[in-house]
């Protein structure tokens, strides 16, 4: 399964970085290919390609706050195949945000 998501907290320094660690912690603990874009205080790192998006089987946005660039998940929104979530509950439910994508 791939995935792609971004994280993306009001203050932009703690959560936002949590939730990005959280993510790729369960992936990696499933196998899962997975890319987490994160839009803090440091600007947005480790920005997702389209392509990445277009070939993701599930985007996770784990904000917030509004994101810049989120047209980009505009199709797979439509498609339901994106999960919207608290980063602090990414935080502290990882299993149970990955088993959800597991089963959209």
């Amino acid at each position: 399964m791939k995935i792609v998501a971004v994280t993306a907290c009001p203050t932009g320094i703690a959560h936002t970085y949590m939730a990005q660690e959280a993510i790729e912690k369960e992936c990696q603990k499933r196998g899962y290919e997975v890319k987490v874009e994160t839009q803090g205080s440091m600007g947005i790192e480790n920005e997702l390609e389209q392509e990445e998006v277009d070939a993701a089987d599930i985007v996770i946005l784990a904000i917030g706050i509004g994101i810049d660039g989120e047209e980009r998940f505009e199709e797979k929104e439509n498609e339901g195949k994106v999960i919207n979530a608290d980063p602090g509950e990414v935080i502290k439910h990882p299993v149970e945000t990955i088993d959800q994508a597991e089963k959209i």
